[in-house]
């Protein structure tokens, strides 16, 4: 049994909400913290679940979930996630943590670990969509952009129906991205845009998260050992490719998760992974 305590924290502009689950019965592991972007502390219950023996920490980012406190229509950043993560780091003891992080979540992680990297003692960082490193970046960071630009003009129904269509693309992304026929109601998606301009994805997160300079020289000498987990269910997808690209900028090897881009999912937001598998894979690579 594993007991939820939920807690605030006054950041930069923000109150972030993170979750502490305390293992009735933890050993000598370190506190495993669960992380994702613009995913909140939701998106993690079932992999969590999975970690019975483990004091397990989520949290919602900031903009996102619980931690809504600063202006939803501000864009967000690495740095600024990082610096959370940081905070929330040092409110649970300083670390250094073992640290689980996914997508938008993994770019924000590798942020954190080149600033302070003494927190963190494992990093698995998966699929982290750090599109500037591919060799097609020129395509794919105009499609993230001409994403953002459509969420401002059109609304979100458009804009996320266009960013599925770019997760989903097996190989490089066209030139022609852009001009690609997309359809929102396929998706389940609205066609009329509701003007509320504060979705944290294609809103707020999508272009300072895929066009981020990461710091790869210094993480290639931090004391953090990461991991960059790929999906074997998402091979040639964007995230992927990133992953891959990621690893290579790290002078490593990408090591294969079961399922896909949300593999560690268990019904959360409709979607179905792979939990048990993955947290098996989880646990192996995190015993080293």
């Amino acid at each position: 049994m594993t007991e939820l305590k939920t807690y605030t924290l006054e950041t930069s502009g923000a109150e972030i909400a993170y979750d502490v689950r305390q293992a009735e019965q933890a050993g000598d592991e370190p506190i495993l913290m669960m992380i994702g972007s613009p995913m909140d502390a939701s998106g993690f219950v079932s992999l969590a679940a999975r970690f019975p023996d483990r004091t397990v920490v989520t949290y919602d980012p900031r903009g996102t979930g619980r931690s809504e406190k600063n202006d939803p229509t501000s864009e967000s950043n690495p740095d600024l996630h990082a610096d959370d993560l940081h905070r929330v780091i040092d409110a649970l003891g300083g670390g250094p943590i073992d640290l689980f992080a996914s997508s938008g979540g993994a770019v924000n992680a590798l942020a954190l670990v080149a600033k302070h990297p003494e927190q963190v003692r494992i990093l698995v960082a998966h699929e982290p969509p750090a599109v500037r490193y591919l060799p097609d970046s020129e395509q794919a960071m105009a499609a993230t952009a001409h994403i953002h630009e459509t969420y401002r003009s059109d609304g979100f129904g458009l804009a996320m129906a266009k960013f599925l269509i770019l997760l989903q693309l097996k190989g490089e992304v066209p030139a022609d991205f852009p001009a690609l026929p997309v359809d929102p109601a396929a998706f389940g998606l609205p066609t009329e845009d509701d003007g509320s301009g504060n979705d944290p994805l294609v809103g707020q997160n999508i272009l300072p998260t895929t066009h981020y300079d990461h710091d790869f020289e210094t993480l290639r000498a931090v004391s953090t050992r990461i991991v960059v987990a790929i999906g074997v269910e998402s091979a040639g997808e964007l995230a992927y490719r990133t992953g891959v690209a990621v690893a290579e900028q790290l002078g490593s090897t990408p090591v294969d998760f079961p399922s896909h881009h949300g593999g560690f999912l268990g019904g959360e937001f409709g979607q179905q992974g792979d939990p048990d598998g993955f947290a098996t894979k989880l646990r192996e690579v995190l015993a080293g």
